[in-house]
């Protein structure tokens, strides 16, 4: 029997682009750089993060998301953790199941205690994906097909687990250049024919896998650093991203998107935009809501 029958309303997830209902964030209270773990956190390793501009530009980010009627939950940050801004990668929803994480690496080993607590709290239950090298970010949903990034977070022995858990669904392994850190870093799905990618960490097969499936967005090698695949689409062609990410935003308005800018880029020197930012719980079928 598939662990995705036992029905519990709570929570709802089958895409990354239905309407958004329920996501859960962090603050970035004790956000810093400890590990250079990418192009981005060497970039600015120097230079450091404001915390204050960080969190007023958090606050801006949840304001964004409380104006489109989405219900933010904030987990407690903890100066512990100083990446638990990112609460895309303790986990992900898929049907009325929230999976969690076991993170891969020592820095953020422990981050998923605070999911399980408001999980346990709200009366929702989860799978816990103890013993899988799997993170969030890598984890992709496009309905009956899921695609999870190969990377140093990720490992095949977990993407096996999850297809034999989830025998009903397609389970797609994309590898992708290692540095990139994860899949969401370089592909993000944004409709059920359209993505983003970033095509320089992907070989040419895949690559062509992904091709026949969407037509592809291209993002450029600077737009790239500054995460211009990782927006996050909140339903009913809405998407939120960078200013910085120009020429995505503007390819995005040409296909009928309405971009919502809001400026997160204190946040995104530490290497995660909007999608890394951002756990959602419940999204609703675009039909569902009109």
């Amino acid at each position: 029997m598939s662990i995705l029958t036992k029905v519990k309303p709570k929570t709802y997830c089958h895409s990354e682009y239905d309407v958004l209902k329920q996501v859960i964030l962090c603050e970035p209270k004790y956000m810093t750089i400890r590990e250079q773990i990418n192009d981005t956190q060497k970039h600015f390793f120097n230079e450091g993060i404001d915390l204050e501009l960080a969190a007023k530009q958090h606050k801006d980010f949840v304001k964004a998301l409380k104006k489109e009627k989405i219900d933010v939950v904030l987990l407690p940050p903890n100066e512990k953790f100083p990446e638990q801004v990112f609460t895309r990668d303790i986990g992900f929803t898929l049907g009325h199941t929230i999976f969690v994480a076991e993170m891969a690496h020592k820095i953020r080993q422990g981050e998923e205690e605070f999911l399980k607590t408001w999980l346990k709290n709200s009366d929702i239950s989860y799978y816990n994906l103890v013993g899988d090298m799997i993170e969030g970010g890598d984890v992709m949903i496009d309905h009956r097909t899921i695609f999870i990034g190969l990377s140093n977070r990720t490992n095949q022995k977990a993407i096996d687990h999850i297809q034999n858990l989830l025998e009903d669904f397609e389970v797609i392994t994309v590898p992708f250049t290692e540095k990139y850190l994860h899949l969401d870093c370089v592909f993000n799905i944004i409709s059920r024919k359209e993505a983003l990618v970033y095509p320089e960490a992907l070989t040419k097969k895949e690559y062509q896998i992904l091709e026949k499936r969407y037509d592809l967005i291209e993002v450029s090698k600077e737009e790239q650093f500054t995460l211009g695949t990782n927006i996050l689409s909140i339903g009913n062609k809405k998407i939120i991203s960078l200013p910085v990410n120009k020429n995505v935003n503007e390819q995005l308005r040409k296909r009928g998107f309405e971009v919502i800018e809001v400026d997160i880029t204190e946040i995104i020197k530490s290497g995660g935009s909007f999608r890394c930012c951002t756990l959602p719980t419940k999204r609703e079928n675009e039909e569902a809501t009109q």
